[in-house]
Protein backbone atom coordinates (compact mmCIF):
# COMPACT_ATOMS: atom_id res chain seq x y z
CA UNK A 1 0.00 0.00 0.00
CA UNK A 2 1.38 3.42 -0.88
CA UNK A 3 1.73 6.38 1.43
CA UNK A 4 -1.15 8.14 -0.33
CA UNK A 5 -3.40 5.07 0.16
CA UNK A 6 -2.50 4.87 3.85
CA UNK A 7 -3.27 8.55 4.41
CA UNK A 8 -6.58 8.20 2.57
CA UNK A 9 -7.48 5.17 4.71
CA UNK A 10 -6.68 7.07 7.92
CA UNK A 11 -8.75 10.02 6.69
CA UNK A 12 -11.75 7.76 6.04
CA UNK A 13 -11.44 6.19 9.49
CA UNK A 14 -11.32 9.61 11.12
CA UNK A 15 -14.37 10.71 9.14
CA UNK A 16 -16.21 7.61 10.41
CA UNK A 17 -15.05 8.38 13.95
CA UNK A 18 -16.33 11.96 13.74
CA UNK A 19 -19.72 10.75 12.47
CA UNK A 20 -19.95 8.24 15.31
CA UNK A 21 -18.98 10.84 17.90
CA UNK A 22 -21.63 13.19 16.50
CA UNK A 23 -24.28 10.46 16.90
CA UNK A 24 -23.07 9.81 20.45
CA UNK A 25 -23.30 13.51 21.21
CA UNK A 26 -26.90 13.57 19.98
CA UNK A 27 -27.79 10.50 22.06
CA UNK A 28 -25.94 11.42 25.25
CA UNK A 29 -26.21 15.17 25.13
CA UNK A 30 -23.37 17.65 25.02
CA UNK A 31 -21.54 16.56 28.13
CA UNK A 32 -17.92 17.39 28.83
CA UNK A 33 -16.68 13.89 28.00
CA UNK A 34 -18.34 13.79 24.57
CA UNK A 35 -17.13 17.30 23.72
CA UNK A 36 -13.64 16.25 24.70
CA UNK A 37 -13.74 13.21 22.41
CA UNK A 38 -15.11 15.39 19.57
CA UNK A 39 -12.29 17.90 20.08
CA UNK A 40 -9.64 15.14 20.16
CA UNK A 41 -11.03 13.62 16.95
CA UNK A 42 -10.93 17.06 15.33
CA UNK A 43 -7.29 17.45 16.35
CA UNK A 44 -6.47 14.08 14.83
CA UNK A 45 -8.16 15.11 11.61
CA UNK A 46 -6.09 18.32 11.49
CA UNK A 47 -2.91 16.33 12.15
CA UNK A 48 -3.64 13.97 9.27
CA UNK A 49 -4.27 16.97 7.01
CA UNK A 50 -0.82 18.30 7.97
CA UNK A 51 0.70 14.89 7.21
CA UNK A 52 -0.98 14.89 3.80
CA UNK A 53 0.54 18.30 3.04
CA UNK A 54 3.97 17.05 4.11
CA UNK A 55 3.62 13.77 2.18
CA UNK A 56 6.03 14.70 -0.64
CA UNK A 57 8.68 15.33 2.01
CA UNK A 58 7.97 11.95 3.63
CA UNK A 59 8.60 10.03 0.41
CA UNK A 60 12.31 10.67 0.74
CA UNK A 61 15.01 12.38 -1.21
CA UNK A 62 15.28 12.09 -4.95
CA UNK A 63 17.40 9.26 -6.25
CA UNK A 64 20.99 10.35 -6.54
CA UNK A 65 21.91 7.63 -9.04
CA UNK A 66 19.86 9.30 -11.80
CA UNK A 67 21.90 11.21 -14.35
CA UNK A 68 20.41 14.24 -16.04
CA UNK A 69 20.98 14.49 -19.77
CA UNK A 70 21.31 18.03 -21.12
CA UNK A 71 19.24 19.21 -24.08
CA UNK A 72 22.24 20.72 -25.83
CA UNK A 73 23.34 18.94 -29.05
CA UNK A 74 26.16 16.46 -28.87
CA UNK A 75 29.53 17.16 -30.46
CA UNK A 76 29.32 15.71 -34.01
CA UNK A 77 33.05 14.93 -34.00
CA UNK A 78 32.24 11.99 -31.72
CA UNK A 79 30.67 10.15 -34.67
CA UNK A 80 33.04 10.91 -37.53
CA UNK A 81 34.11 7.27 -37.89
CA UNK A 82 30.63 5.74 -37.77
CA UNK A 83 27.81 5.28 -40.25
CA UNK A 84 24.41 6.87 -39.82
CA UNK A 85 22.36 4.01 -38.52
CA UNK A 86 19.89 2.81 -41.11
CA UNK A 87 21.03 5.32 -43.72
CA UNK A 88 24.34 3.87 -44.79
CA UNK A 89 27.65 5.68 -45.06
CA UNK A 90 27.79 9.44 -45.69
CA UNK A 91 29.57 9.18 -49.05
CA UNK A 92 27.28 6.48 -50.51
CA UNK A 93 23.66 6.60 -51.64
CA UNK A 94 20.92 4.30 -50.42
CA UNK A 95 19.81 1.66 -52.96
Amino acid sequence: MSLHDDLTSVQRCLDDLLRSVKRLEQQMGGGLEVRRVRTDAGHLRESVALLREAAPDLVGPRRSDLVSIPDTPYDTSLWTDSDDEGLGARDRHAP
